[in-house]
């Protein structure tokens, strides 16, 4: 779901969310839309939508996450080291994989990591099944990885 304007960005629907609130007449319907958006270079965003129609809350969800974008550190195909990410009950373990492996994750947590341009990489989620916590939790823990340069910069040696 690529929008017509930014062909360099990726945007995946991970939930759509139906809400009732029930009025004199009926039910009243609105839409809250889950979206991640990235670019597959290192650049990531989640975005979180609500509309009477589900297509304006994607929308919505989309401009909310191409504006909170995070810059995340890749070490080739996969990431430079084991990280855990935690957001409320979510809790997020990210490894690092051999080339050929692929993305072993649950559908939140793939939609991040693959929106993010990692491609060899092994999950497991504990805690929390809860899209909007998951997809935090992933981006919590992507965003506190180190490259080795930028660790040896920050402690003045050279490993």
């Amino acid at each position: 779901m690529a929008t017509e304007t930014r062909t360099d960005q990726d945007e995946r629907v991970v939930h759509i969310r139906r809400c009732a609130a029930v009025v004199k007449g009926g039910r009243r319907f609105s839409f809250n839309a889950l979206v991640v958006v990235g670019n597959h270079q290192g650049r990531i965003g989640w975005g979180y939508g609500k509309a009477t129609e589900v297509p304006p809350a994607v929308e919505k969800a989309m401009k909310d996450g191409s504006r909170n974008m995070v810059e995340v550190a890749l070490e080739g195909r996969t990431i430079p080291h084991r990280v855990v990410g935690r957001f409320g009950a979510a809790k997020v373990i990210l490894l690092p994989a051999s080339p050929g492996t692929g993305v072993i994750a649950g559908a939140s947590v793939r939609a991040v990591v693959e929106s993010a341009g990692i491609q060899d990489v092994l999950t497991k989620s504990f805690g929390s099944s809860n899209p909007v916590n998951l997809v935090k939790a992933t981006i919590n823990g992507l965003r506190s990885l180190r490259s080795r340069s930028e660790v040896e910069r920050l402690r003045g040696v050279s490993l």
